[in-house]
């Protein structure tokens, strides 16, 4: 059902209250904005499940936010990320807690960031029809075919969900997947942060003086696009960017210099600001210029062991049905064998049980790898002789 009036969410929510878990999506577009539009949410446990419209005149969401902040009901997400980043975005919270069933099939087998429509197909043994996944959700009235797609996306992680969960349980592993979410419902990891937004912007061997630009200016644009509601290119793009941290221009004139800046930007209101923010950062004393990040070592030399963390890695994820990817990547490969950061994250928890301990015993030499009869075989130390 569609759910558009208040008094109907509130039914709704109360007939859930006990729950000891509701699978939750969201719709939501931001290719315009720089926040995102929430258009739809459903909601399903059982034989309730609802698509609720944000977009009705004066519906009241409270109670929904009220279920997703209720402890004792598991609140179901498949590759809940951008979906915590709305929930946040429109009530200042997230859901907690939570069960994502991308992370728990990764830990249970199914593969690599397994999709949706996979799991649906390999668990529930349905074909899900990607023709609505494309729609523009903020257009009213929804089509019947529009509604039974979205609530289709709940009902079957329902089945999703009790399936993954008594694999893991059976397995052991459910904590793994507990320690996963703690990350996923860190409400900090949602709330932008201006001054920190210039570390996502690439620049190229820069010195400390065109950081300390480039933070001035990407912090403006974060602003600028948030308080306009624009997508943050919109209001000026990274190279434009990388351009006036590098030659810091002080006048209109040097400004307008700049490739990537619309039209008479330079000379307008923008313009103005930019020029006022490459100079807070001259103005600045250089001791409060951010570092230059420490260049990590080449890898020259390594290769070879590198590429033996990599076969361990597979021997291991392979001897326990996990996804590679979830336990250690290449770049973390790389600085395991190049450096004795203990606070990466395969030598932590249960990747550190599942991996870790043993890359550092091959990288200490108290490890091996053999071939035996066409397969690669670990040599544990008391076989190294």
């Amino acid at each position: 059902m569609l759910i558009t009036e208040s008094y109907d969410l509130a039914e709704f929510c109360k007939r859930l209250e006990g729950a000891p878990y509701v699978a939750v999506d969201t719709e939501f577009l931001r290719e315009k904005t720089y926040w995102p539009k929430l258009c739809l949410i459903q909601v399903a446990y059982g034989d309730h499940a609802a698509a609720i419209d944000p977009l009705a005149r004066d519906i009241d969401l409270d109670p929904l936010f009220d279920l997703m902040d209720d402890q004792d009901v598991l609140k179901v997400f498949h590759s809940a990320s951008q979906d915590m980043e709305v929930f946040f975005s429109v009530s200042g919270r997230v859901p907690e807690p939570i069960f994502d069933t991308q992370v728990a099939a990764m830990v249970a087998g199914y593969g690599e960031q397994v999709g949706y429509a996979t799991l649906a197909s390999e668990i529930v043994g349905v074909t899900l029809d990607k023709s609505s996944q494309l729609t523009d959700w903020s257009l009213r009235p929804l089509s019947d075919r529009q509604i039974e797609y979205a609530l289709g996306d709940v009902t079957h992680l329902c089945t999703i969900y009790e399936e993954l969960d008594g694999r893991l349980e059976e397995s052991g592993r459910m904590s793994w997947v507990s320690e996963e979410m703690s990350a996923l419902t860190d409400v900090s990891s949602y709330k932008p942060n201006p001054r920190e937004a210039y570390r996502r912007v690439r620049i190229r061997r820069p010195s400390r003086k065109a950081l300390a630009v480039l933070r001035e200016v990407v912090a403006w644009r974060e602003e600028t696009a948030q308080r306009r509601n624009l997508p943050r290119n919109w209001v000026i793009r990274d190279d434009a960017l990388v351009e006036i941290s590098t030659h810091a221009p002080q006048n209109v004139t040097d400004l307008s210099r700049v490739r990537g800046l619309r039209g008479n930007a330079a000379k307008g209101r923008d313009g103005e600001s930019l020029l006022k923010a490459v100079q807070q950062a001259l103005n600045m004393p250089q001791n409060e210029w951010p570092e230059i990040p420490p260049r990590r070592p080449p890898i020259k030399g390594h290769e070879a062991l590198v590429a033996l963390l990599q076969t361990l890695l597979r021997l291991r994820c392979e001897d326990h049905d996990v996804a590679q990817k979830l336990v250690a990547t290449r770049d973390e490969l790389d600085r395991i064998a190049t450096s004795n950061d203990e606070n990466l994250r395969p030598l932590q928890g249960w990747r550190r049980e599942l991996f870790g301990n043993d890359a550092l015993e091959l990288k200490a030499g108290r490890l091996g790898l053999t071939g035996e009869r066409g397969q690669v075989r670990v040599l544990r130390p008391d076989e190294l002789g």
